[in-house]
């Protein structure tokens, strides 16, 4: 680890930077199975909301060879989901997850989001999964643009009254999934999605932020050195009592 550096904003709010993409992913990886193992080891259940995207990929190839992980005792949960798309396609985050993790281990429970036929009433449907129990654990990341699962700026509400909706994309996070080969071109990739919102990721317990690549690096130097803002939404991450975020050399802002 090159560096362990502190947020000004909460105590509870820290930033570990790792000296390539493969050693972050493992570092953040091995933090996520300590802290499910740790919950289980003092409740029954766990309940686990995970970010689809390629930064995700070294955490969560750590996070499925971890051992003694009781993952019969786990729920897991997906932050956001495109509407639009068929059931099958590839670019569906519950889809990416499935190949990565969901059908990976023998998870308890997975629930997915299901936009089809009314995206509205899934809204309502997932939003009474979350409340049912405490959410114990999100794995998360940063968009280029800064958005936070999919609230994008500025139009991310830090105060939203609703815990799961349908935003429409920004143009940014609309490219980044063509930057990133989800999709041919811009065209290609849907206009609206269902999202979790900042206040309900911003209640679960444990925050696990993995933002790897230069192209995040714009992106982290506005949560950690700008304002609070919905300008950028990860901004908000800094004010969690116990949110860690992993970054490699490429994304860190000092280099």
């Amino acid at each position: 680890m090159l560096a362990t550096l502190q947020a000004s904003r909460s105590p509870g709010f820290r930033v570990e930077t790792f000296a390539t993409r493969a050693e972050m992913g493992r570092a953040a990886g091995d933090a996520a199975a300590l802290e499910i193992t740790a919950r289980l080891a003092r409740q029954p259940h766990v309940r686990v909301m995970f970010a689809a995207a390629p930064s995700q990929r070294d955490m969560l190839a750590t996070l499925v060879a971890a051992p003694a992980i009781d993952w019969a005792r786990v729920t897991a949960f997906h932050l956001d989901e495109f509407v639009g798309l068929p059931a099958q396609a590839p670019q569906r985050y519950a889809r990416w997850l499935d190949l990565h993790l969901f059908e990976r281990v023998a998870l308890g429970r997975v629930e997915r989001m299901r936009p089809e036929p009314d995206a509205t009433a899934e809204c309502l449907r997932y939003a009474a999964l979350l409340a049912a129990a405490p959410i114990d654990l999100i794995c998360l990341g940063i968009g280029v643009n800064g958005h936070i699962a999919y609230n994008d700026p500025p139009f991310a509400d830090f105060h939203d009254p609703l815990d799961v909706k349908t935003v429409a994309l920004d143009a940014a996070s609309r490219q980044q999934m063509v930057d990133e080969g989800a999709f041919a071109e811009l065209a290609d990739v849907p206009k609206q999605a269902i999202t979790i919102t900042v206040p309900r990721l911003m209640r679960a317990e444990r925050l696990i932020c993995t933002v790897p690549g230069l192209p995040k690096r714009e992106a982290v130097a506005a949560c950690l050195r700008g304002p609070l803002s919905p300008e950028c939404p990860a901004s908000i991450l800094t004010t969690h009592g116990n949110c860690t975020m992993y970054l490699d050399r490429e994304s860190n802002p000092d280099g």
